[in-house]
């Protein structure tokens, strides 16, 4: 059995993973990692998720492209905040190409979910609690399946990227899939062996945000504090985002 140091340490070591090899991931592989997915927890176990294993190329390419799109379209709006701030996805393209490829990851799977699930939970909660809205509970699920993928994922041995999708690509995504209307298109996860040695995670301190019986208005941060704090967390993470061989040395 599995000890706390050892999921410790495998949530320690988790990356997510901007370029992979070619070299195919076995079958068996996947199929361990969506059973892990299947056991996540949901509201009322209305288990909302559903996934698309995608290992056809053209496939993955039509994707990759689509994502191009979408973040050539997000470009400009990213550029509007000052450098230090801006994603460190775009640092190397002033035209809006990030410099993560996903490409060559042998395998996507497609996380999609299914709203109607909801009607698992209670009833009076989607009305009442207002946790983020009837439709928290939802994206909450999802959320879980993809946290428990990804962590399947580094357990094998292997590298995997959180995408998100949605609009303005959306429909296309739709389109080429085959997927109902009824089905919420939410992320793709390329998964593989990672391409490069990737960066040492950055995670703010325990002691920083962690509080005992009543919140400690000492570790409150202002407006200014949160200004600082994510200048410096662009600075650190910088590394994490690897430039492509051909636009200079990885990170």
């Amino acid at each position: 059995m599995m000890q706390i140091d050892e999921f410790l340490e495998l949530c320690r070591t988790r990356r997510c993973i901007r370029r992979f090899k070619p070299d195919p991931v076995p079958d068996e592989m996947i199929e361990k990692i969506l059973e892990c997915a299947r056991w996540a927890m949901s509201g009322g176990n209305g288990q909302s998720w559903e996934f698309i294993v995608i290992k056809n190329q053209a496939t993955k390419e039509k994707i990759a492209d689509l994502l191009e799109v979408r973040d050539k379209a997000i470009w400009p709006i990213e550029k509007t905040r000052i450098p230090e701030l801006r994603h460190p996805a775009f640092r190397e393209g002033a035209d809006g190409t990030p410099i993560e490829s996903f490409r060559e990851a042998p395998v996507f799977i497609l996380i999609c979910g299914d709203p109607r699930t909801v009607q698992a939970t209670l009833l009076g909660a989607q009305f009442l609690l207002q946790e983020g809205g009837p439709y928290a509970h939802f994206l909450k699920n999802i959320a879980n399946a993809t946290m428990i993928l990804h962590l399947a994922v580094a357990a094998c041995g292997l590298g995997s990227q959180w995408v998100t999708l949605g609009s303005p690509i959306d429909h296309e995504v739709r389109m080429l899939l085959d997927i109902p209307a009824e089905i919420v298109v939410h992320n793709v996860v390329p998964i593989g062996y990672p391409a490069y040695k990737p960066a040492p995670g950055v995670r703010r301190e325990r002691k920083e945000f962690v509080h005992y019986e009543k919140y400690d208005r000492a570790k409150f941060r202002t407006g200014e504090d949160i200004f600082d704090f994510l200048v410096e967390l662009r600075r650190r993470t910088r590394p994490n985002y690897p430039v492509p061989p051909s636009k200079g040395k990885e990170s």
